[in-house]
């Protein structure tokens, strides 16, 4: 019988590998692991736990919050407040940086999540999750502030999500390949079940909100239609749409299988770059991706390379199997190349 490597046992041994990961990031990680379990059991026990339905109150970015919402965002502060291991937190559903108590140990880490990616699907039982992603604090700034968690993507050290669906499921990158540990129920921990995960570089799936069609942009438009074409058309092979409106069950079906997710730039909000977070969703999707094989830009340039003006700064987003994202990067590049001439 295969023995079962527990995610303990996978942190303690990349540990061990060339100190691949320091003790307190191994800590970190195992904590927010144990966070996520316990969100998965109260997302799991849904109308019989109480936590269906909104809460009468809006996030910083004006939506209406869900219960699991903030359950999920109080969840992940008190785990991981205590353990000395970070400095401070931020999330999609607090206004500033949440540092760390002073009755508290600071450690040397930042904790960036999005406590309950896919809202919309809560009281329906769709697949939702929690995405994180893991700085080092900048070792020239005394104290901690806002901008010291302005990193561009490439300066993570960690990135996952864990998606609760049919099976409870930890993603997880320390920057050497993507592993995958899905959730024992009866041995209470993750166990890896699958490593080295690799996205194919071709598809013939896209992943986009079709309802938003008319407000495209022309490149998205031109790449859209070339799939609906099908055999008859520029690609040669009919594509399939694939659209859940939670971006971890997306994402995580790239992972397993390829595919593109496109969430762009569109004309109903000219003046915002895109509707998805920069900083707590793009840049640990974009890591995780890349490290599986795939690609992930904004459009014009590599996701992880952007630097980040604001906590909450939005994006636009195009990830997944490496040549379909080359393309709509390349159609949106021409198009900037025509409209300078």
């Amino acid at each position: 019988m295969t023995q079962k490597i527990s995610l303990s046992r996978y942190l303690v041994e990349q540990q061990r590998i060339d100190g691949r990961i320091p003790p307190q990031l191994r800590l970190l990680l195992e904590v927010v692991a144990r966070a996520c379990k316990s969100i998965s059991h109260a997302v799991n026990k849904g109308a019989l736990g109480g936590v269906l339905g909104t809460a009468s109150t809006e996030n910083v970015q004006g939506e209406v919050q869900k219960k699991l919402d903030i359950i999920a965002n109080e969840v992940l502060i008190e785990a991981n407040e205590w353990g000395g291991h970070l400095a401070a937190m931020a999330s999609e559903e607090m206004d500033g940086i949440y540092v760390v108590p002073n009755r508290y140990p600071q450690g040397e880490y930042l904790l960036l999540f999005d406590p309950l990616d896919g809202s919309s699907n809560i009281d329906v039982n769709v697949s939702i999750g929690t995405i994180f992603s893991v700085l080092k604090k900048p070792d020239d700034t005394p104290g901690v502030s806002e901008a010291d968690f302005l990193q561009a993507g490439n300066k993570q050290v960690a990135a996952g999500y864990c998606v609760y669906g049919p099976q409870t499921t930890l993603v997880l990158t320390v920057g050497d390949g993507v592993a995958m540990f899905t959730l024992d129920r009866e041995q209470g921990s993750f166990v890896l079940s699958e490593e080295n995960i690799r996205i194919p570089e071709d598809t013939k799936e896209f992943a986009i909100n079709m309802s938003n069609m008319r407000h495209w942009d022309d490149p998205v438009k031109r790449y859209i239609d070339e799939c609906l074409q099908g055999k008859e058309g520029l690609r040669g092979k009919d594509f399939n749409m694939r659209w859940i409106a939670s971006m971890v069950a997306d994402v995580h079906r790239i992972l397993t299988r390829g595919g593109i997710f496109m969430y762009p730039w569109d004309k109903r909000d000219p003046d915002k770059p895109g509707k998805l977070r920069l900083m707590y969703e793009a840049n640990p999707m974009s890591w995780l991706i890349e490290q599986a094989g795939g690609a992930a830009t904004n459009g014009h340039q590599r996701m992880l390379d952007l630097q980040p003006t604001k906590l909450h700064e939005r994006v636009s987003v195009v990830l997944g199997s490496k040549n379909e994202v080359e393309r709509v990067t390349a159609y949106h590049l021409d198009a900037a190349r025509k409209k300078a001439a």
